[in-house]
Order: structure tokens, then C-alpha cells, then sequence
């Protein structure tokens, strides 16, 4: 059989078997058990669209021409199809054996209006394994009919115009969620808010290079006004300062796709292992009161109100004969280096007992912890380091008082939580100023413009600002140098939205879906 994707290639394909073998006009080439197949049933898909293993229902899709035969040989359906986004309730037969394998839903989503721009059947089952598996058999069955490729149901959606590739992304993004803020984020850009966004940059860019290619075939013959590059430059200017302003987002679109990489750090038996377990409600890591238990890093995902965040227990920061111990410790300072939040945990018992003591204490002991940090008078940003006094059980009630008290007048430090993994003291507090800590750096998802999630989206769009100063390097210089400038602008922004050289890319992007979406 002819691979075929669009209706318009069947059409051709038939016309040509007609015209050369005198073949009556007809669009079917043979039957399936009384059910007419026909040469563009080729390039039909199936798969399983919900989560696998058992659940009350599962979703088996099928997309491509094949997919009325597919409907009606395995309902019993001879003529009429039902009405389209109608649920139907029929019995599901294997079209060879006739066996019933379910009783369940069906709904007919006739081209072009369905997900993928094609002609689309859906098997609402039980979601039992055995059933599940029964029905796919009897779909691979059906002649013209293969098993779906990862992501081939959006990429054909992505092909038919139905999905833009930033709103792919978003799609890819929102099933991958596991954070309300995740969800938010995704929802949004699959909306498209974020592709509208790179569309009317590159309708800008588009309209700059007519410009700049007409004054330059044009200019000479007087047909062209005054003043047209002078639009053009103030054009250019205009879009870089906007993406300008988008780059500068502080990664917080990327970082509330990917996880806030929180890190605890400190010297050994503060109760860095404690305060994981603590916040992941599990025993994560091993406590021990052995200085040193920790070796290697231990990592776990959390969800802090609503954001996902990856929090690394580390070695405590001393110096060690041990090799091992040593290894560890070189790792835990490049985790630190690396977190977009540093938890910097201190065991209170070892501060001075005056307050103001104690705030040069810890001035001093963040310079040791934290990378760069030598000079004792430097000041800690707040969105970047929380300090966590624990085992505050230990210390008389009128000194934890005090102790936090003071702390909170002295400037230069990050915020101060006064805590004790032992009885929980403290915990909520600490929640809350963690919470806003990772809120500050995720920045919120459904305010303001839409933000960078792709560190794809990124590059490309340096490209294209450093395009664009190719235009204006070039502009008194040589104007054809100069128009091909706003040409690889527009061709870095039509590689983020996958209308210009995408083809590279699609491969990588669609390969994250799950079969069946």
C-alpha cells in the first residue's frame, strides 16, 4: 500500500491508477469483512492514550483515514457512522473472531476537526490489562492499521496546523506536571500565549526585511520613500529592547519547569540529613550522631506549595583526611555553586551565647560555607540563601528568644529560621519563608508575559539579538549584509515556533511524549 498522510496525495495516487490501468473511478481497493478498505487506510495509527495499568476506563485512539473502517468493524457498524463528538455506547468486537472483548464508549471525530486534523475514532474500555490488550490486537487487525510512534499524534496535530511548537511544548509540559504551578505554567503556553508572542516578533521581522530588500532593489528607480530605513532601524531597535526584556526573566520559567534546586549545606552533624527527612517525610538519608555519615549527595522531589522543588542533602564541610570524605565535600561545594537556593543549616548549641557574637559567628561561618563568600561583610542575598538554626530544643526558652530576636535586627544576613527537626519547633515558620523563597525565584506563572520554559527558546532568541546587531553593524556599511541579518533573526525565531528549518529539532521535542499522545 501507498504511505499516504493528506487526502489531497490519495487523490492523485487514485487518478493515476485510473488513468493508466482504465480502472473505473473508485476509492476503495478491496474489503475487510464486508467493509470497504481503501489505498489511503496506510499511514492509520492506534495506541493507548491513558496512563497504563489498571483504572476504571482507558482510551484507545486511532488517527488516519483507516479510521471508519477500524469503527465500524469493530462495532458492528455497516453504514451510517455516528454523529461526530457523540458517545455511543456499542459492543466491541474482534473484526476476524467476533468475539466481544467489551462493552463501552465510541466517539467519531471526522476530519478536520479533531485533535490531529484527521479522521479520529476513540474506544472508551475497561481499563483492565487483558481488555486493554484484546483491543489493540484486534485494531492491528484492521488492514492499514499500525501501532502509534511516540509523540505521533501530536506530530501529526503539530503537521496539520492544529499546534503550533511552542504549544506542543505546552502540551508535552502539561502532562509531565506535578505541581500546581507546573500546571499553570504549561496551561498557559499550550494556550499559546507564548507562540503569539514569537508570531507577532516575527511578522514584525518579516515586514522589516520587505523593507530593507525593497529599498534595495528599488531605491534607485525613485520608488521607494524617504525615510523607509529610518522605520526599519526603529523597528530593529524597538525588538530588541523587547527581547531584551524577556531574556532578563532570571530563568524563571526554566526553573518552575525543571525544579528549584534547593541544596542544604553546613559542617557535619548540624542536622542537614534531619531537616531532609524532615521535609520529605521519609527516612531519605541516614542520621547518625558520627560526624561524616553523609558522603554523597541524596536528593528527593518536593512540591512547596504548589512549586516542585529538588532538595540535595550534602557532606558536611570540614576538613577530612578520608578520600571518600573529601570527594564528598568537593561535590557538595559544586551542588552549592549550582542551587538557585542554598539552605545553610547550623547547629545553634555552637553560637555564642550573646546574640551579637552569634551574628558575627554565622557572618564568619557563611564565608566558609558558601562559594565566594570570603569576606565576612559581604551581603547574602535573600532570594539566594535561607540560614536554619536547628536544634533549638536544646537551647533555654529566654535565649531562643532572644537569640531570634536579635538576629532579625542584623543586616547583612539572609533570613534566619529558628528550628528543631527533633520536636518540629519552629517548622512552619520555616515552610513559609521557604515557600516564598521558591515562589521569588519561580516568579508567578499566570502574571505578567509569558515567560521562557526552554533553554532552547533561550538560545535561539540570543541568536536572534545578536542577528539583529549584525543589521546594525552593517547598515551604513553594506544593506545587503545588513537585510541578512533580519533574515537569520527570522530564522532563529522560526526555529522556536517550527515554522522555518524546525525539522531538526522535532525529533527530540516529540520523542518526550508518552505513546498514545
Amino acid at each position: 500500500m501507498l504511505p499516504c498522510i493528506h487526502r489531497g496525495i490519495w487523490r492523485a495516487a487514485d487518478h493515476i491508477l485510473r488513468t493508466s490501468r482504465g480502472t473505473p473511478p473508485c476509492r476503495f481497493l478491496s474489503t475487510f469483512n464486508g467493509v470497504p478498505v481503501g489505498i489511503a487506510d496506510a499511514e492509520t495509527i492506534f495506541a493507548l492514550s491513558s496512563g497504563h495499568g489498571r483504572c476504571g476506563v482507558a482510551v484507545v485512539r486511532a488517527s488516519g483515514p483507516a479510521s471508519a473502517t477500524a469503527l465500524r468493524c469493530m462495532t458492528g457498524l455497516t453504514r451510517k457512522l455516528p454523529p461526530p463528538r457523540t458517545a455511543l455506547l456499542r459492543s466491541i468486537t474482534d473484526p476476524q473472531s467476533k468475539e466481544v472483548l467489551d462493552r463501552g464508549l465510541v466517539f467519531w471525530f471526522p476530519a478536520p476537526h479533531s485533535f490531529t486534523g484527521e479522521d479520529s475514532v476513540e474506544f472508551h474500555i475497561h481499563g483492565g490489562p487483558a481488555v486493554i490488550t484484546a483491543v489493540l490486537q484486534a485494531l492491528g487487525s484492521v488492514p492499514g492499521m499500525r501501532p502509534a510512534e511516540a509523540g505521533e499524534f501530536t506530530r501529526r496535530a503539530f503537521q496539520a496546523g492544529k499546534l503550533g511548537l511552542t504549544e506542543v511544548e505546552g502540551l508535552g509540559d502539561l502532562i509531565h506536571a506535578e505541581t500546581e504551578a507546573q500546571r499553570r505554567q504549561a496551561l498557559r503556553q499550550m494556550s499559546g500565549e507564548l507562540g503569539r508572542l514569537y508570531q507577532d516578533w516575527t511578522h514584525k521581522l518579516k515586514r522589516c526585511l520587505a523593507h530593507v530588500e525593497a529599498f534595495i532593489d528599488f531605491s534607485e528607480d525613485e520608488l521607494i520613500e524617504d525615510g523607509v530605513l529610518n522605520q526599519v532601524d526603529r523597528s530593529v531597535c524597538d525588538l530588541q529592547a523587547e527581547i531584551v526584556r524577556h531574556l532578563k526573566d532570571e530563568r524563571r520559567g526554566e526553573r518552575l519547569r525543571s525544579g528549584v534546586q534547593v541544596v542544604i549545606a553546613g559542617a557535619t552533624n548540624a542536622g542537614k540529613s534531619s531537616l531532609l527527612n524532615t521535609l520529605c517525610q521519609r527516612p531519605a538519608a541516614i542520621v547518625s550522631p558520627i560526624a561524616g555519615t553523609t558522603r554523597d549527595i541524596v536528593e528527593t522531589a518536593l512540591d512547596i506549595g504548589g512549586f516542585p522543588v529538588l532538595l540535595s542533602d550534602t557532606a558536611g564541610l570540614r576538613e577530612s583526611p578520608d578520600l571518600v570524605e573529601r570527594e564528598g565535600v568537593r561535590r557538595a561545594r559544586e551542588r552549592v555553586e549550582q542551587a538557585d537556593l542554598t539552605l545553610v543549616v547550623v547547629d545553634c548549641t555552637d553560637l555564642p551565647s550573646d546574640a551579637q557574637q552569634a551574628a558575627a559567628f554565622l557572618q564568619e561561618h557563611l564565608g566558609r560555607v558558601l562559594p565566594n563568600q570570603e569576606q565576612p561583610e559581604t551581603v547574602f542575598p535573600a532570594d539566594r540563601f535561607l540560614l536554619v538554626l536547628n536544634k533549638t530544643d536544646m537551647l533555654p526558652e529566654e535565649q531562643r528568644l532572644k537569640l531570634d530576636r536579635e538576629l532579625r535586627r542584623v543586616s547583612g544576613l539572609p533570613p534566619v529560621c529558628l528550628i528543631s527537626c527533633h520536636t518540629n519547633a519552629g517548622l512552619q515558620d520555616f515552610l513559609t519563608v521557604l515557600h516564598s523563597s521558591v515562589k521569588t525565584l519561580c516568579g508567578d506563572p499566570l502574571s505578567g508575559a509569558p515567560t521562557l520554559t526552554q533553554a532552547r527558546h533561550r538560545a535561539h532568541l540570543q541568536q536572534c539579538f545578536a542577528a539583529l546587531a549584525q543589521y546594525q553593524r552593517y547598515r551604513d556599511i553594506d544593506l545587503a549584509l545588513a537585510a541578512e541579518g533580519v533574515r537569520l533573526a527570522l530564522t532563529s525565531l522560526g526555529r522556536i515556533t517550527g515554522h522555518v528549518g524546525a525539522e531538526e529539532i522535532l525529533d527530540i521535542i516529540f520523542k518526550d511524549f508518552c505513546i498514545g499522545k
